[in-house]
């Protein structure tokens, strides 16, 4: 945390100060002294009226530790186990999918060649995505009411119960409805989970939590594919699909065990008036400046409570006052990030190459592609499982970048890495395709830029779009922001579920050259709509939207500069004290520096102005 403070005027005739140190807005005249004595007057919102018939925090419950970094670690890690069942749950149905047993109770084999019954295999793969959809709103709107843990602890009793009545399943009907209801159980845990962590996390470290245990997601997604690897060797095909569906529920048991006590987010504490306990868990989670990161939590409130009418879906979307109308702003930022991330190819690579997602539906197709470029089906699914590992590992780098480069440049420079891998690809696997005495070797290429596009995807797109929108919302819709979010992954994986399997046999090779496209299509969209989140504390956000009304990020972060902002660089990662003389005369220096130097450094500066250098 920054210990440094800085002014800004919010408008002609008022100002206030930004405590770096916390996470939330402090008026400049008033002590953190003061506020606090305040802190026990604070507007209290009022408690769900189930949130009594409900499971929830308990203080006297909460794990103690000695050392706040160990809490935060353990807190990190709980939300980290919650994202690994999340790549499991993903993963488990991958080689469920290529069971004969399975398939022929479901009453839909063969699969190929029978457009009837692959559809039907999408349908049962898709409508999880349907049950995460609504999953995802029911558990924001918990969250908000009722607490962030208790939220949580729903998602996973309804997870439970999907997931037994997965293992159970003896026909389509009951399987769908069992994937629906796990559907809904994941989909809220996915919604509050990042939001949860990033609120009892410190704001210079959220992106590097977040990797942290997004490794771990793609390590439950990883164990998953190898768990019905080594279990579809077994001569009972029957516990070969049934047993990995089954073990879902071991990674539930222990999430429901553990979560009750662990610690709430402070900030709904302090937004239900329980002031006292919000203090108990910054001192179990921060080192220092406690009493300085409650006020400015309760100013944080206090300003919240006025705009509480904001607070519901439908104004969210469907806005009337100018509040509302940024909240949309900030809800279509976050749908259309997590749809980009789909867009960008991962769900299409994977369905290709790595059937290891849940929508591994066209496995037979990709098989028989892998085949054409000379590779064998045991050779095919062992290279899913390998990629399946270095996707894992190549997250750690998130855990180094994303902090330090911040999130545009992050997804910036990795859709045009992967634009270019994909491009190779592409072109190599049309001459796989094409057989002949080179045709293993142009295999052999085709596997490389595979294992270095999800490697590539791994360190830049997998975690950002999950920790933007924790980052993008105020605290008082933050639960809901993130279940937008989910919402957007729901729509784009179940977009891309019911498409892939019909893709593939359509344009075969031509899939790779249609998302290198794609890659190069959403990198505007960063460049010109995404301010720049990283390294600053959580509140600040609601700067940007309240006093900047351009969905150009550029024109935004200049209106925000004319009105006396600083820290209005919003283009680029915010280190704190940036100040704000001599602004013309930086506008007008650098042109001349383009001038003096040239074309290379004249574009070194605007790329450096945009955040990606």
């Amino acid at each position: 945390m920054q210990n440094n403070s800085e002014q800004r005027s919010l408008s002609v005739g008022s100002s206030r100060s930004f405590n770096g140190a916390s996470n939330d807005v402090v008026p400049f005249n008033t002590s953190a002294i003061v506020v606090t004595s305040d802190a026990e007057n604070v507007p209290v919102t009022p408690e769900w009226w189930m949130s009594k018939y409900l499971p929830s925090y308990s203080a006297t419950r909460m794990f103690k530790f000695h050392n706040p970094n160990s809490y935060n670690w353990a807190n990190n890690l709980l939300a980290g186990l919650a994202i690994l069942f999340y790549g499991y749950d993903q993963g488990v149905m991958s080689q469920v999918n290529l069971n004969e047993d399975y398939l022929k109770l479901m009453g839909i084999y063969p699969t190929t060649g029978n457009s009837r019954n692959l559809a039907a295999l999408g349908g049962i793969v898709s409508v999880y995505y349907g049950g995460s959809l609504i999953g995802a709103l029911l558990g924001g709107s918990i969250a908000d009411r009722s607490g962030r843990i208790t939220a949580i602890i729903l998602g996973v009793i309804v997870s439970i119960i999907g997931a037994t009545f997965q293992a159970s399943a003896m026909n389509i009907t009951w399987m769908c409805c069992a994937r629906v209801v796990t559907g809904i159980g994941v989909g809220a845990i996915d919604a509050v989970i990042p939001v949860w962590s990033s609120e009892v996390s410190s704001h210079t470290a959220r992106g590097s939590f977040l990797a942290i245990e997004f490794f771990l997601n793609i390590g439950g997604l990883s164990l998953a594919y190898w768990i019905e690897i080594f279990a579809s060797m077994s001569n009972n095909q029957v516990m070969a699909w049934r047993t990995p569906l089954a073990l879902q529920v071991v990674f539930l048991l222990t999430i429901l065990v553990l979560v009750p006590f662990f610690p709430e987010s402070p900030r709904w504490l302090a937004k239900v008036g329980r002031v006292s306990e919000a203090r108990n868990v910054l001192h179990a989670t921060h080192k220092d400046r406690v009493e300085a990161e409650l006020a400015a939590i309760v100013q944080n409130v206090i300003h919240d409570h006025q705009h509480a009418e904001n607070n519901t879906y439908i104004r969210m979307l469907f806005p009337r006052t100018k509040s509302q109308r940024e909240l949309r702003r900030r809800v279509v930022l976050s749908v259309w990030l997590q749809i980009m991330q789909e867009l960008v190819g991962i769900g299409v690579i994977t369905h290709f190459f790595l059937p290891a997602l849940a929508t591994s539906l066209t496995l037979y197709a990709a098989i028989d592609l892998i085949q054409g470029a000379g590779f064998s089906q045991d050779e095919a699914k062992l290279f899913a499982g390998f990629n399946n590992l270095s996707y894992m590992f190549s997250v750690l780098f998130a855990v180094f970048t994303l902090d330090r480069f911040g999130r545009r440049g992050t997804m910036v420079w990795g859709a045009a890495g992967m634009a270019l891998l994909l491009l190779i690809g592409g072109i190599l696997d049309k001459y796989a395709q094409s057989g002949g005495s080179n045709q293993r070797a142009y295999g052999a290429g085709v596997v490389a830029m595979t294992f270095l596009y999800t490697g590539t995807f791994g360190a830049t797109w997998l975690v950002t779009p999950w920790l933007y929108p924790t980052e993008l919302f105020p605290t008082y819709v933050r639960a809901k922001g993130g279940a937008w979010s989910v919402v957007g992954w729901s729509i784009g994986n179940g977009v891309v579920t019911m498409i892939t399997p019909f893709l593939f046999q359509a344009i075969e090779y031509g899939v790779l050259l249609l998302l290198f496209g794609l890659n190069i299509f959403v990198i505007p969209f960063i460049i010109f709509m995404y301010p720049e989140t990283s390294g600053r504390p959580l509140e600040q956000m609601d700067d940007f939207f309240s006093n900047a009304t351009s969905w150009n990020v550029f024109t935004a972060s200049q209106q925000i500069r004319e009105q006396g902002f600083t820290g209005h660089q919003w283009t680029r990662k915010y280190n704190g004290g940036i100040g704000q003389s001599g602004i013309s005369m930086t506008r007008v220096s650098g042109d001349v520096d383009g001038e003096r130097h040239g074309w290379a450094n004249k574009l070194r500066r605007r790329a450096s102005d945009a955040g990606l250098m």
